[in-house]
């Protein structure tokens, strides 16, 4: 099995900066593509950005596209979120995800392990 840990969540202000980490444990080996995903309050799940395994790969929301950077070290078995010039709007909780496939998807029903997610919360 594997576990996803996620941290680095907190109440920051609009046009603030945080960095999401996960730490993978387990059967770490099985995982080849890892993502996030984020829910804010009232809405369905919403995918952030996704990574491959060699990093060559990435793929962001366009909510989030130049402002949100993921990446990953697969020695440290850990993926980063760095989210810049935040708005109010991304506040939600911000889930890690793990797919034992090869594509980057964008899809939460591709991933199989999950995190237990972070509250992130920007204040106007």
């Amino acid at each position: 099995q594997v576990q996803l840990v996620e941290s680095g969540g907190g109440l920051v202000q609009a046009g603030g900066s945080l960095r999401l980490s996960c730490a993978a444990s387990g059967r770490t080996s099985s995982i080849y593509v890892m993502g996030w995903f984020r829910q804010a309050p009232g809405k369905e799940r919403e995918f952030v950005a996704t990574i491959d395994w060699s990093s060559s790969t990435t793929y962001y929301a366009d909510s989030v596209k130049g402002r949100f950077t993921i990446s990953r070290d697969n020695a440290k078995n850990t993926v980063w979120l760095q989210m810049n010039s935040l708005k109010p709007e991304d506040t939600a909780v911000y889930y890690c995800a793990g797919d034992r496939g090869w594509y980057p998807s964008q899809t939460d029903g591709d991933y199989d392990y999950w995190g237990q997610g972070t509250q992130v919360t920007v204040s106007s």
